[in-house]
Formats: C-alpha cells, sequence, structure tokens
C-alpha cells in the first residue's frame, strides 16, 4: 500500500472516532452554561491539553518547524516570544480568570468584562462581542481554506470538496454538544501533537547519526553547512535590523495575556483553584517541551533533506515523519498534525457562536423568557447557521482578503483585549467606558497599520499593545467613570 493511501486510511480511522468521541461528550450537555462553557467544571488537566491544542495546532506542527526549517536559529525569537507569553498567561492570568468567572457567573468571554465593567455593560457586550464575531468569521473560514488545501497537498482532493469535507468533520460535534465536544477532542489531539513533537525529534536525532547520506549527520553541521544567516540569531544583520527581527518574534507575547478568548475561556472553564494548579503545570510543562520538539523537527529536517530540499516549508514536519518512521506510525502521527489543524476551527466556531447568541441576540430576544431545552436549541441552531456563514465565506470571498483580516486577529484582537484583560484584572480605576475605547482604538490601529503596509517595518503585534495601553491609562484618568444606575436588563450576567 502506497503512503498516500497508509495516511488516507489512518486519517480516516482517526477522524471518524474523533467525531463519534465529541458526540459521546455532547450528551452530557444539559444546559446552555454547559454548551458554552462545560459548565465551569473541567479538570485541571483537560483544559490545560484543549487551550494548547487550540493554541498551537497549526503553528506547532507545520508552521514553527517550517520556519526553523527556512530560518535557522533565528526563528528562536519567535518561539521565546510564544513560550513565555504562554508561561505568563498560565502562571499570572489563568487562575485570575477563573476566579472571576466563578464570581460573575460567566457564559462567555465578553460576560466577564461586562460583569466586572457593568456601568457600561450594554456597550461592552455591543463592541467586543461584534468585533470577536466579525473576525472569527473569517478566522473559521480560514480554517476551511486550510482544511481544503491540506487535503489538496496530502491526497490530490479538490480544495472545494476539501472544505467540505473539513466543515463534516467538525461541525457535526461542535452543534451538538458545543463547548464540551470541542475540549475533550482537544484533549485527544493534544496527546498525538506532544508524542509527535518528543518522539520526533529523539528519532530523528538517531535517523541522521545512522544515515550519513544525509544533507548532514547532525543539527549543528546543517545549520553551518545551510549558510551563515542559518547560524545566526538574528539573521546575519546587525543594529536596528537585528533589533526588529529580536522585537518582532518576541511580539507574540503580548497576544498570549488573555487576549485571545478561545485560549482565556480554557481558563475560565476550570474547576476549582484545585485544579487550576493542576492546568497551570500541565500547561507550562507542555509548552516547553513542543516548542523544543518543534525547532528541533524543523532543523533535522534541514540536516535530511538541506535547504533547498523541500519546495515547501512548513511540509518539513510530514516529510520528516515519512522518512524516519515507518509507514503507519508516521500515518498516524501526520493525521494527529493534520487533525489538529482542521479540528482548530471548532474552538473558534463555538466560541463565535455563543458569543452571537449570548451577547447579540439574546438582548434583542431579552422579553421572551427561554427554557433551559429552548436555549440549548438557540444555541445549537446559531452554532450551525454561523458555520454555514463561515464555509459560504470560503468559497465566495478571494482567500487573500481572509488570510489578510485573519492577520488582523492576533495583533487587533490579542494585543486590544491583553491590555484590558491585564487592566481588568490588576487595576481597579479601569473603567467600562475606557474599555469601550481601547476596544475600538486598538482595532482601528491595527486595520490602519497593516493596511497601510507598515507591518514590514514594525509588527502591529508589538505596537497595538502599546497603542491601547497608551489609550486605556489616558482615558481612564480623562474620562469619567459612568455612575449611571445599571438597569437589570444591561448587566444581568448573574443570570446567564
Amino acid at each position: 500500500m502506497q503512503q498516500q493511501e497508509q495516511i488516507l486510511v489512518v486519517m480516516v480511522i482517526y477522524l471518524s472516532l474523533l467525531i463519534f468521541w465529541g458526540i459521546y461528550q455532547g450528551r452530557k450537555v444539559k444546559s446552555n452554561q454547559d454548551y458554552a462553557i462545560a459548565g465551569r467544571k473541567l479538570p485541571g488537566w483537560v483544559a490545560a491539553l484543549s487551550e494548547r491544542a487550540t493554541g498551537e495546532s497549526s503553528w506547532a506542527l507545520l508552521g514553527l518547524p517550517g520556519a526553523a526549517y527556512a530560518m535557522g536559529l533565528t526563528e528562536i525569537w519567535t518561539a521565546v516570544g510564544c513560550v513565555v507569553g504562554i508561561v505568563v498567561a498560565w502562571a499570572l492570568i489563568s487562575w485570575r480568570l477563573r476566579d472571576e468567572a466563578e464570581k460573575y457567573n460567566i457564559t462567555t468571554y465578553t460576560d466577564f468584562l461586562a460583569g466586572k465593567h457593568a456601568e457600561t455593560a450594554r456597550w461592552i457586550r455591543a463592541s467586543a462581542s461584534a468585533t470577536i464575531v466579525f473576525f472569527f468569521f473569517f478566522y473559521v473560514g480560514a480554517q476551511f481554506l486550510g482544511g481544503g488545501k491540506t487535503l489538496f497537498t496530502m491526497f490530490g482532493i479538490k480544495p472545494e470538496i476539501g472544505m467540505l469535507l473539513t466543515a463534516a468533520i467538525i461541525v457535526p460535534y461542535t452543534i451538538y454538544g458545543g463547548f464540551r465536544s470541542v475540549v475533550y477532542t482537544d484533549v485527544i489531539q493534544a496527546i498525538v501533537m506532544i508524542v509527535a513533537l518528543v518522539v520526533g525529534p529523539i528519532v530523528g536525532l538517531m535517523y541522521l547519526s545512522n544515515h550519513p547520506e544525509t544533507f548532514a549527520s547532525g543539527i549543528g553541521e546543517a545549520l553551518e553547512k545551510a549558510g551563515p544567516s542559518y547560524m545566526s540569531l538574528v539573521n546575519c544583520t546587525s543594529g536596528f535590523a537585528a533589533g526588529v527581527i529580536i522585537v518582532g518574534g518576541f511580539s507574540w507575547f503580548f497576544g498570549y495575556l488573555g487576549g485571545q478568548p478561545q485560549l482565556a475561556m480554557r481558563f475560565m472553564a476550570i474547576s476549582d483553584m484545585r485544579q487550576a494548579r493542576k492546568a497551570r503545570n500541565v500547561g507550562i510543562v507542555w509548552t516547553l517541551v513542543a516548542y523544543i520538539g518543534a525547532l528541533m523537527i524543523g532543523w533535522i529536517g534541514l540536516a535530511i533533506f538541506g535547504p533547498t530540499g523541500l519546495e515547501d516549508q512548513e511540509y518539513v514536519m510530514p516529510a520528516v515523519m515519512l522518512r524516519i518512521f515507518p509507514p503507519v506510525i508516521a500515518s498516524i502521527l501526520i493525521t494527529g498534525a493534520i487533525a489538529a489543524m482542521i479540528s482548530t476551527a471548532d474552538s473558534l466556531l463555538i466560541l463565535s457562536a455563543t458569543e452571537f447568541s449570548e451577547n447579540i441576540l439574546r438582548p434583542l430576544l431579552n422579553k421572551f423568557r427561554l427554557a433551559d431545552s429552548a436555549a440549548l436549541l438557540q444555541s445549537r441552531m446559531v452554532t450551525a447557521m454561523l458555520a454555514v456563514v463561515a464555509l459560504a465565506l470560503a468559497y465566495v470571498i478571494e482567500a487573500e482578503l481572509i488570510f489578510s483580516l485573519v492577520s488582523y486577529v492576533w495583533a487587533g484582537i490579542g494585543g486590544t483585549f491583553s491590555v484590558v484583560v491585564l487592566l481588568t484584572l490588576m487595576w481597579p480605576k479601569y473603567h467600562g467606558r475606557a474599555v469601550v475605547l481601547t476596544i475600538v482604538s486598538g482595532l482601528l490601529f491595527t486595520i490602519l497599520w497593516i493596511s497601510t503596509g507598515m507591518e514590514q517595518y514594525i509588527t502591529a503585534r508589538l505596537l497595538t499593545f502599546f497603542v491601547a495601553l497608551l489609550v486605556a491609562i489616558v482615558s481612564t484618568h480623562l474620562i469619567p467613570k459612568n455612575k449611571a444606575k445599571v438597569r437589570p436588563d444591561v448587566a444581568d450576567v448573574t443570570s446567564h
């Protein structure tokens, strides 16, 4: 049986089991809170593995190894920025968000902000939820596009068919089981990912030492033979250019500080403080091991194939696995990588659906007091509707436009909401009016900065954070807090 056919068979089996697992977990969903945030009863290890799988799926298995293969040691700065951001998030932010979620009985990411700044709850819900839903429409669409591209690259399936298959894999269990199904399928993905990122480098180094016909017999030799830029931490630059490389790589740090809603929701869903400590430990250890493994796979690929041996740098992980493992084992590890990337869409989809249902649709229908079963049905219908819209966007809008909008997410949403979350948690003077101004200014700055081409000089991932921070501090001091009495229907976060 050819390698491609083996991978396809393994992938069908793996994804079938994943779908059944997601549906099985969905049977335990009995209320809207179960659907939106798993009843805030997640064990720590489950929350940690889900958060890591959601945050790092295609990046840790395809993007980072590919960048390490193409850039050599320079890519260390990106890894350092991500790792430090993740460690800080788990060590300093995760348990605080968990406590706030319990205090305000929250169901969605925006509930937390509205609960903390109840005097401006209506405006916060409108601005934050609309922003998240709009950009995550395109984010989900990009995942469908990515799934279609991956299936085309691996199996020659037409991208249009591949996008439908991608949606068919993740949409049914997401609609049925919501956040709970998404989280527990993520756990499987995280386990397969970490196995690939641990076993792959170990076997890869053994392979290099026993196969002298490769480009190099070790990582150090490969980097040296590939050229001076591969051995340089700053791509053979100096002065300002070197600083731009270092800062650009490290700038990924700022998006992890509570500003990615799909990751912060995992923090909020942890059951108690004891489980939060377990989650912190699992999340940090997983991250350190995974990033070291991802870099090493990229450099091992360089040693095997040389700097010009692969047409697509992001194919280095599958190429290495197929070279160093027997076909069946390689197929399992590659399938885990593909499935993890495809299933990222489920986390984004359920987040968008719950934000839309709870913070946009629900206020409009506030006069109708829905029973739990009716509210749960509404959430499932909204999830289905958003999935259809996102898939339609992937078909009718140019891929370049979708991916350009997705590029705003890490800077515009990540940088902006990181400021909002950090100050909400740690600065009592920060108030609701300043929150709204921070959100609007951060997003507008990101869109203007990227669309005018300034991203090529200094990344918006860095500047958006500090622009939003400046606006937050100035507006907090110059604009008085809204003292108006809050209407119960505006800030009833505890009723969710």
